[in-house]
């Protein structure tokens, strides 16, 4: 498999027309170890409208150095450090997780914890990696868990809520020191070729695109419920 695409070095995440905004009051970032959340602090790093950045991790992190690395256990997390706003990455596979009941710790129960923390820190805008084909009333259980959570989430108040839908995610997981996906090595081995012939709703999407998508839709949506399927990600996330 060839590496994945070298992403060009962050820049500050700006507001349509250029202008970067003042600090919004930080940001907590939940899943910075994996593939999106990492380049969201990678990103957000870069940018002095998301100082304080908070991250939370399980284990250890080789974190950004203005950023502030919090080693939590999310089924026990404590207060949070009052921000503004906050994303959310945190997910796992049902092959990596090994078990359905442990994906639905991970991608239902860590990530309502995380919200539920993070509104009682006074968060008001937040973004989470969700999945293409969520849906609470899907036959698949793996997008059940996931619309589940959506509609958890919806219930918990925020002023403005990002739930990101991407495609297939592509990066540099080796890095990350991950689990091998082999199913997902052979699906962007297949895909990514085929790129420009496959709808944009359905192509891969990079992790730094879907990162940007976030960290721009948390500087501009209007108070609400935004859904941004994979083809807005390419769109909104473009460098």
């Amino acid at each position: 498999m060839k590496s994945a695409r070298r992403q060009p070095s962050p820049k500050a995440v700006s507001q349509p027309g250029g202008q970067t905004s003042g600090s919004r009051g930080g940001l907590l970032v939940a899943g910075a170890s994996g593939l999106v959340g990492r380049e969201v602090a990678r990103w957000a790093a870069a940018s002095a409208q998301w100082q304080p950045l908070v991250l939370l991790a399980r284990r250890p992190l080789n974190a950004p150095l203005n950023a502030q690395v919090i080693q939590v256990d999310f089924a026990a997390l404590p207060a949070l450090p009052a921000c503004a706003a906050a994303c959310c990455a945190l997910g796992t596979t049902l092959a990596v997780a090994g078990s359905k009941q442990a994906f639905r710790a991970v991608d239902f129960d860590a990530v309502l914890a995380f919200a539920k923390a993070a509104r009682h820190a006074g968060v008001k805008r937040l973004a989470v990696v969700s999945a293409l084909g969520a849906s609470s009333r899907s036959s698949t259980f793996y997008n059940r868990v996931k619309g589940e959570a959506e509609d958890a989430l919806a219930a918990l108040g925020f002023e403005t809520l990002i739930i990101a839908r991407p495609s297939l995610l592509a990066g540099d997981r080796e890095s990350l020191a991950q689990a091998q996906r082999p199913a997902e090595r052979m699906a962007l081995a297949v895909t990514q070729p085929l790129a420009r012939w496959i709808p944009l709703g359905w192509r891969p999407v990079e992790a730094a695109t879907v990162a940007r998508a976030l960290l721009r839709a948390l500087e501009t949506s209007e108070p609400g419920r935004h859904v941004l399927e994979s083809a807005d990600l390419q769109r909104l996330g473009k460098a």
